[in-house]
């Protein structure tokens, strides 16, 4: 089927207007105004009219425990797996699948098997090899293997570093995983990145930047994730991400459960554009389904919370409507910047030859009114069309 969404304003993510876009099959096809149906046309086209709406791409969200995360307050804590419509709802056409604390009871094959499912549903699913814990875990018994012959696998992460839930891994160790990932994803035409799990631990991000200004490896190689989780460490990120690197904040969050007074991340995109932090460098990400753990100044578990991928949008809209951030700036922290960073091709933007991943938005409040992803309408006028396997 070809589908045309007439008449809307269209951020690729940079605004260029009001638009028609053609989508045929799973690709966008054509840009432009006015696109018109011929006369003589034998082919079923349907007609969106976007007239009074904001056309943006697919989201895309780095970060989510598509298999559930969590198990610090025991086995009874360990959240459930992903739902589809859990995703779409947030207008999240691609996610990024990971561990997290435990790699034990949760491995990636099923990890993997988790994304493909996703897949046949109707998204885009890749996935990190790891967990928490250096070494990682893998599925070919080596992480460079895993980028090399498996599609889904993209790097590694989320490795914890200044976490008392961490292997408490080493300089050393860290740079030779991102060694053997860089090596492997430039082979393989991958971002071969590392997912950094950053917690509150006073050595913050000391180790990653050890190891940029002591060997040949980029600040591209990492994306250290929950740097807003305090105050500290969010300065640390303006200061990181100004010298070169990329820097991710969490939306998913609670101040209740993350110690030192969490900056939220609408809040967050505002005090980095103040600071002069280049916009291509700042990603948001969900967490998703994982837990929010609370401990108490002994580290002892005390209460839990879980992530939302339908957090994502929701602090990007609050960005634009509360901050006063420009809707272009706020949306490539979810579309164009963690498809150029993760090197998701066809993603990401509205452009001819791209995946036919969109988000239309109401013009007046910026909700989310249609979810297309890969040409199927998976939201329409806010109501689902489109159910995971077992959600009806």
């Amino acid at each position: 089927m070809i589908k045309i969404i007439k008449n809307a304003k269209v951020y690729t993510p940079n605004y260029i207007g009001i638009n028609d876009v053609a989508l045929v099959g799973d690709k966008i096809s054509s840009i432009g105004n006015d696109l018109t149906i011929p006369e003589n046309n034998t082919v079923n086209i349907k007609v969106i009219d976007g007239e009074g709406k904001i056309l943006v791409p697919g989201f895309i969200d780095s970060h989510v425990h598509i298999l559930g995360g969590g198990g610090e307050g025991g086995f009874k804590t360990r959240t459930p797996e992903i739902k589809l419509t859990d995703i779409t709802t947030g207008g999240v056409t691609t996610v990024i699948g990971c561990l997290g604390t435990d790699g034990i009871t949760r491995n990636m094959l099923s990890l993997l098997a988790k994304a493909r499912s996703l897949e046949e549903e109707g998204i885009t699913a890749f996935i990190y090899s790891g967990s928490y814990r250096v070494p990682v875990v893998t599925i070919t018994g080596d992480i460079a293997k895993d980028i090399m012959a498996i599609d889904k696998v993209i790097g590694a992460g989320e490795i914890a570093i200044s976490d008392h839930r961490s292997s408490q891994p080493t300089v050393d160790e860290i740079k030779k995983l991102a060694a053997d990932a860089r090596v492997s994803g430039i082979l393989a035409g991958k971002a071969g990145i590392i997912n950094i799990h950053v917690g509150d631990g006073k050595g913050m991000i000391s180790i990653l930047k050890d190891i940029v200004e002591s060997t040949e490896i980029p600040y591209s190689q990492f994306l250290p994730t929950h740097m807003n989780r305090n105050c500290r460490l969010f300065e640390e990120a303006i200061k990181y991400a100004k010298s070169g690197g990329n820097v991710d904040f969490t939306t998913s969050s609670d101040p209740l459960f993350w110690e030192g007074g969490e900056i939220k991340a609408s809040e967050g995109l505002k005090k980095c554009f103040e600071s002069g932090v280049p916009e291509e460098r700042i990603t948001l990400s969900s967490d998703g389904q994982g837990s929010l753990p609370m401990f108490n100044e002994k580290k002892e578990y005390i209460g839990l919370g879980v992530g939302k991928v339908t957090s994502l949008y929701s602090e990007v809209r609050d960005a634009v409507m509360l901050e006063n951030v420009p809707l272009d700036k706020a949306l490539k922290t979810i579309t164009s910047n963690p498809a150029s960073i993760l090197k998701l091709k066809g993603k990401g933007k509205i452009q001819a030859g791209y995946d036919a991943d969109l988000v239309l938005l109401d013009e007046g409040n910026l909700t989310i009114d249609t979810v297309i992803a890969k040409g199927q309408i998976m939201i329409s006028a806010k109501e689902i069309k489109v159910y995971g396997t077992f959600e009806k």
